[in-house]
């Protein structure tokens, strides 16, 4: 099974780059129907993961996935599954 994988340690503190990043890596996993996007904030204090969930979890974004999931072994990964 392919996966995409975003890194986002390099754009940590820009606001604007982290929801274009989101946006693009969840329409090319549309785009190329792939199922699964594995999303790295880091482990830091939490609040980029924070950040990233409360994008996923809008409206218009989340009609677009099937369902997240935390990594339970790493706290710094967040799973992003699609359904096709």
């Amino acid at each position: 099974m392919s996966k995409l994988k975003l890194d986002l340690h390099d754009i940590y503190n820009k606001t604007k780059q982290i929801d274009d990043a989101l946006n693009d890596i969840i329409e090319e996993a549309l785009d190329k129907r792939i199922k699964l996007v594995e999303i790295i904030p880091g482990k830091g204090s939490g609040q980029l993961k924070k950040k990233v969930i409360r994008f996923l979890q809008q409206s218009h974004i989340k009609n677009k996935y099937h369902r997240i999931d935390k990594d339970s072994k790493n706290f710094g990964r967040i799973f992003v599954h699609f359904k096709f």
